[in-house]
């Protein structure tokens, strides 16, 4: 029997919630080209996932950093679209 940490899926909601915030954060920046969807939808993923890590607490530096960035990206969108 082996000691150690234990590896379940729940360990993968940091890493995968950091990547949709950078996706959400540099398609925003880039919105002509990606269009309004990337940015909200990557942004909604990234707080999801940002959040079921924090449930979990695994990894919770990344879980941060993604909500952030995907919040921020996404609502860069809305407030952007909001004032024309």
């Amino acid at each position: 029997m082996t000691t150690g940490p234990v590896d379940t899926p729940a360990r993968a909601y940091g890493p995968v919630a950091l990547v949709f915030g950078i996706v959400a954060a540099v398609s925003a920046a880039f919105l002509g080209i990606a269009g309004i969807g990337i940015p909200v939808l990557a942004g909604a993923l990234a707080v999801t996932f940002g959040v079921l890590g924090l449930n979990h607490n695994l990894r919770r530096a990344q879980c941060v950093v993604g909500i952030v960035t995907g919040a921020a990206g996404a609502l860069y969108v809305i407030a952007l679209l909001s004032a024309f």
